[in-house]
């Protein structure tokens, strides 16, 4: 079998040959890491870096991410307590008062599918509820997402009850109107404009 097909399926967003090579590689003996890294990341780097360049699109993107998911379902269980199998543990959630999520769910997803564990609490999430998924699941990163310039002002609160908390975490931000000037009158540790420079910001922020 050609293993070079996974990284094809994922890069053109292609869920049902993901699937299918993935299981196929598992029955031939390949370990599930070696196609994590070696393959499924590869393609959704690639994807990310288009998307970059212009040469691809967030359709494009949340193709090879439902592609990747798929994969990473089959794989999952066969990782469990494998610590070495993540880059780091993220909870992401839409702050309180916002309900919008796509922005979001998508971020979520490269993030996953670049081999981080990504906890995603949903929308409408308070301080209380971040602090104590974090805390719950000793995430590395609490990432946040706000599309409404009236619920990004409580992404402050959310950072000033981290902090006030004690909680050794980085925190991101992110979402329309949010920018880098606005992350940093914050508080937060970085701030990201899309999806693939939320992959790459989280990297950087767990090597720090």
């Amino acid at each position: 079998m050609e293993l070079t097909q996974l990284y094809e399926a994922i890069l053109n967003g292609k869920l049902e040959e993901a699937v299918a090579v993935t299981n196929e590689a598992l029955a031939a003996g390949i370990a599930p890491q070696t196609l994590i890294n070696d393959y499924m990341i590869k393609g959704m780097e690639e994807i990310g870096a288009r998307f970059e360049h212009g040469k691809a699109f967030v359709p494009n993107l949340l193709m090879s991410a439902r592609a990747m998911k798929g994969s990473l379902d089959i794989l999952k269980p066969l990782l469990k307590g494998d610590t070495s199998a993540t880059l780091g543990k993220i909870v992401i959630g839409t702050v309180k008062g916002d309900l919008h999520d796509i922005g979001k769910n998508l971020v979520a997803s490269m993030l996953e599918g670049c081999g981080f564990e990504v906890v995603n609490l949903g929308v409408d999430i308070a301080a209380e509820r971040f602090i104590e998924a974090a805390r719950d699941e000793k995430a590395d990163i609490i990432c946040m997402s706000a599309l409404l310039t009236t619920t990004m002002t409580y992404m402050k609160e959310v950072i000033e009850a981290v902090r006030k908390a004690g909680l050794n975490v980085k925190i991101m931000v992110g979402g329309a109107p949010v920018n880098e000037a606005f992350a940093r009158s914050i508080g937060a540790d970085g701030y990201s404009s899309n999806a693939n420079a939320a992959v790459v910001l989280a990297k950087s922020l767990i090597q720090a």
